[in-house]
């Protein structure tokens, strides 16, 4: 699937990535994994991101990932994997301790509220386990 040397070269950005406070130095360190990131792009401390296919996450300009969020694009079943492109859109905010699975899109404006589990394409206010949309009240 991927290269033992590669895996561990991800592995290595991504434990510095998650614990370094500057977000300049971060955010170097999730490119150079192969993540696409857009301008303006906060992401929070301990936020992980997939170590086998970093390639296909797209973070869209102005957009926010929340405190320990998960970000994969793999997945490993026990029959099958499963791999897809993740793509969070422009201006999105993603709460805490939310999980994004594979081959899924956030639309341009999204808000993901925390402790979500967003396994479908969304768009708009949206949260829960799994993810649905909400009414902003």
């Amino acid at each position: 699937m991927v290269s033992p040397a590669r895996l561990a070269f991800n592995y290595i950005l991504m434990s510095l990535a998650r614990f370094s406070p500057s977000l300049p130095f971060k955010l170097w360190l999730y490119r150079r994994m192969g993540i696409k990131i857009g301008n303006n792009v906060s992401i929070a401390l301990e936020v992980t991101m997939d170590v086998f296919f970093p390639q296909l996450i797209e973070i869209g300009d102005n957009s926010i990932i929340g405190y320990n969020s998960t970000i994969l694009s793999h997945e490993f079943l026990i029959r099958e994997y499963v791999t897809g492109p993740v793509v969070i859109g422009r201006d999105v905010m993603i709460g805490a301790n939310t999980t994004i699975l594979p081959g899924v899109r956030i639309a341009d404006g999204g808000v993901v509220s925390a402790h979500s589990l967003v396994n479908s394409d969304i768009e708009g206010f949206s949260g829960g386990v799994p993810a649905r949309p909400l009414e902003r009240s």
